[in-house]
């Protein structure tokens, strides 16, 4: 079964809501065994509302509108759709009832174009709106499946896992075969290295399919497979899982969608292990990443952030050597970096001390290039380490980057070291 999904809103395309109802149905409908195909982005207009329906019933077995079904004249989700299959609306009395209910426990008067919101199809089945006030719908008619929603995503998720998925599974779904997926996810590498490391698998693939895909700092890798039951697509994910990763084991850190940040709260946590910071260039972001990870205080004792000289000097006893004069590396210097990690890491007792300093631009610094940076990592009875990064991008990016590779050298420590000792496995 091929899908689409028409999304339909004028304040989508003008960029002012960001659709998300798509990424959300994408991916149930996927679960589901059903292939979207495409997506779709219409305003409010009848006739190009039409023209998109017409199409979408061409290409597609199920197509999925979302939003359009308010009370409002330009909410004519219902009104084209109706048009397209040539049957009539009426209002259905248990949606109506609701929103009678509504306004009368409010005390508020009842405006007749709220009565809008109770339309539906002849012949469909309503799809009730239990967070909202809008009634969806689901109709068969010929070869296609039309499904209606509301555009808000808290109306919108319910109703589709409560009411329309198990109607697609009862009148569309009788031969479909569910799709199971896998993430994995790598770090300190870039897509288009990935991808070269995994060509041969991905040129041949049929089955499971591999398709990489990557965000700022990191690359993930989607393994997918449709089976009849979950134990026989994890045998195929599992040996697909396992010839990627025998290639990549020094930069896989997950079989699941979480970031590089997740994996080493959770195993600092695990080991009883702690983590402070000094941050330069980045202002924060790397402290911000690790706690807003759930359970991140059992392992993460605090940081500074030191923007200035001033406060490198003051606060993390930066020699003034180091970093002012003729003869003076600079704030952005191995020297500075290491300095930073080994004294944030005594300051708070903490087991590991990461530090980053840099030039995150638009312009130079100490006559020093945007994308210079240094990021440390000092470890309780261990040889600290320096990285030098030349990083591209605009001043945001680069931040970005220097927080996930330093997370991505700390995860590589953490791998390499027994858990038992704190020392390298390599001089174990």
């Amino acid at each position: 079964m091929k899908a689409e999904i028409i999304a339909v809103g004028t304040e989508l395309l003008l960029g002012q809501i960001v659709n998300t109802n798509a990424q959300y149905l994408s991916q149930e409908l996927a679960a589901m065994g059903i292939d979207v195909y495409y997506q779709t982005v219409v305003g409010d207009n009848a006739s190009r509302l039409q023209g998109a329906i017409e199409l979408a019933s061409q290409r597609a077995d199920i197509l999925i509108l979302t939003g359009g079904i308010g009370p409002t004249q330009d909410d004519l989700t219902k009104d084209a759709l109706a048009a397209h299959v040539g049957r009539s609306l009426h209002i259905d009395r248990l949606a109506m009832d609701q929103i009678e209910r509504f306004f009368a426990g409010r005390g508020i008067d009842m405006t007749e174009n709220n009565r809008r919101q109770a339309l539906v199809i002849d012949g469909s089945t309503p799809l009730p709106n239990e967070t909202g006030l809008a009634v969806g719908l689901a109709l068969a008619q010929e070869d296609n499946f039309y499904i209606v929603l509301p555009g808000p995503p808290k109306e919108m998720k319910p109703m589709f896992d409560q009411q329309a998925k198990p109607w697609l599974l009862q009148h569309a779904l009788t031969d479909e075969m569910p799709i199971y997926s896998k993430m994995l996810k790598f770090a300190g590498i870039g897509e288009s290295l990935l991808e070269d490391r995994l060509l041969d698998l991905i040129d041949g693939q049929t089955d499971p399919t591999i398709a990489p895909y990557a965000k700022e700092g990191e690359v993930t890798v989607r393994i997918s497979t449709k089976a009849p039951t979950e134990q026989e697509a994890m045998e195929k994910l599992n040996a697909m899982q396992g010839q990627i990763q025998s290639r990549l084991a020094d930069h896989m850190y997950a079989s699941m969608d979480v970031p590089i940040e997740r994996i080493i709260v959770d195993m600092m946590a695990d080991r009883g292990i702690t983590l402070s910071a000094a941050e330069s260039c980045t202002g924060g972001m790397l402290m911000e990443s690790i706690t807003s990870i759930p359970g991140s205080a059992t392992m993460f004792v605090g940081g500074i952030v030191c923007y200035s000289n001033e406060m490198k000097e003051k606060l993390l006893h930066v020699p003034h050597a180091l970093l002012e004069g003729d003869d003076a590396p600079g704030a952005v210097s191995a020297e500075v970096a290491e300095v930073l990690a080994e004294n944030v890491r005594m300051i708070t007792d903490s087991d590991f001390g990461l530090s980053v300093t840099g030039v995150a631009g638009p312009g130079y610094s100490e006559r020093k290039p945007v994308g210079l940076v240094y990021v440390g990592i000092a470890q309780r009875g261990q040889k600290t380490e320096v990285f030098e990064l030349k990083l591209n991008g605009n001043r945001e990016t680069i931040r970005v980057r220097s927080v996930k590779t330093l997370l991505y050298r700390l995860w590589q420590r953490l791998v390499s070291t027994d858990p038992a000792t704190g020392v390298s496995k390599d001089q174990v």
